[in-house]
């Protein structure tokens, strides 16, 4: 839970500058960092979504009026909920500045996701001696920061958003669409599921009737 003592390391605007160059110097690709006028800087971060629960997102159904001649029909606006492929990766562009709960921001805002921020939680993965650890960011961590100063190594940092799990499920915290989708989902993952071990069964009892 707490950060590493390399991260705790501050540093002034020569060593800024100093970093920025080291860190262009060693990525292969065109995500470079940019040092500003006024002493920020501008950046790349890679995030990786890593999410167990289904995402909601706006569907907008156009209703016709039932008035004739009437100009503008009515729009009913619904959630639609599903899963985000594994391994889903954005890269976003962000300041020096931005905090982790803005970063979760612009995320949900480019997935069209409007779930509320507070469910998701920004951490921070690293892997050492063939151990991975992570560490959940505060809001007002900022990313591009720890990007610099870690270097581009993904094996000594990357990001990932995740669930913000405090212990069990506020399921209160959903709403009643919401909740349905959930247990149309549970119930279509159970079938499945039952289907799978049916047809396992099957064919181990179909192998050993024909080894009789």
């Amino acid at each position: 839970d707490e950060p590493c003592e390399w991260e705790k390391t501050e540093l002034d605007q020569t060593q800024v500058e100093q970093r920025i160059k080291e860190y262009n110097s060693q990525i292969n690709s065109n995500l470079f960092m940019s040092l500003n006028k006024d002493g920020s800087y501008t950046g790349f971060i890679k995030v990786q979504l890593k999410l167990v629960r289904p995402v909601s997102v706006p569907a907008t159904k156009r209703v016709p009026s039932l008035q004739a001649g009437r100009p503008h029909p009515q729009g009913v606006k619904r959630r639609t909920s599903f899963y985000l492929p594994k391994g889903t990766v954005k890269h976003l562009h962000i300041l020096s500045h931005t905090r982790a709960s803005e970063v979760i921001d612009a995320l949900l805002r480019k997935f069209t996701v409007v779930d509320n921020p507070r469910k998701f939680a920004l951490f921070e993965r690293s892997e050492k001696d063939e151990q991975v650890y992570l560490r959940k960011l505060g809001d007002d961590e900022q990313p591009l920061r720890l990007r610099l100063l870690a270097g581009p190594s993904e094996k000594v940092l990357s990001f990932v958003l995740k669930e913000n799990e405090t212990g069990e499920v506020n399921w209160d915290a959903f709403t009643l669409p919401e909740l349905h989708n959930f247990l149309l989902i549970l119930q279509r993952e159970e079938e499945e599921h039952v289907r799978r071990l049916r047809h396992r069964y099957a064919r181990c009892r179909q192998k050993m009737q024909e080894a009789l």
